[in-house]
């Protein structure tokens, strides 16, 4: 039988939106566009980095709004009783620059994520670590012989869900749920878990 591992998206399933954080520190309401809303990650961060250049955000800002985040409730209960069954990767198209003070309040699980390009303090581009990184990272974990479990809540995991072993929505909108019926839906992080450790 083959040993399980379970990759997590981030944002959404264990901590808040960091955007739309952003957006409402900044009062930049445009910035609470994520990719439940455009699916097209590139059109997305384009749009967000030229927010930041007209409005004048540094990143030392975002890393100020990011640090007094929480992760949302029950999200660190659910890591840690997961982590003692099972292997976890969290998969997330956030970037190193952002993600720290948030992994740190995890414990500091694995981390896949993208990288932002800085120029004194004012974010000017990102480097994808690879195009479709959740996807790639779970078939490459299954070339490993792992059966993969994987759960997110957006449009930008859908691919991660369809090629795991079993995929699952968590907290997904309505409108994600609806085009992608395949994907059970799950709302509680106790379901998740049962759900979870079911199939490991």
């Amino acid at each position: 039988m083959k040993q399980s591992i379970v990759t997590l998206d981030m944002e959404g399933v264990l901590t808040p939106e960091i955007w739309i954080a952003v957006a409402e520190r900044t009062q930049i309401p445009e910035l609470r566009r994520t990719t439940r809303d455009e699916p097209d990650y590139d059109k997305l961060m384009r749009y967000r980095i030229d927010l930041m250049d007209r409005h004048g955000i540094t990143l030392s800002r975002i890393q100020q709004v990011i640090a007094s985040l929480a992760l949302l409730p029950g999200a660190l209960e659910f890591i840690h009783a997961l982590r003692q069954r099972t292997q976890v990767i969290i998969l997330s198209d956030t970037f190193e620059q952002f993600a720290q003070p948030l992994i740190k309040q995890m414990g500091w699980p694995t981390l896949f994520c993208h990288r932002l390009i800085v120029e004194n303090d004012r974010i000017t581009g990102y480097q994808l670590r690879m195009p479709d990184q959740k996807k790639h990272s779970v078939a490459a974990l299954q070339s490993l012989n792992y059966r993969v479990i994987a759960a997110g809540d957006s449009f930008n995991d859908t691919s991660m869900l369809g090629q795991a072993d079993h995929g699952f929505l968590f907290h997904a909108p309505e409108n994600v749920v609806r085009q992608f019926p395949q994907f059970p839906a799950v709302g509680s992080y106790d379901e998740l878990l049962r759900l979870i450790l079911a199939r490991i």
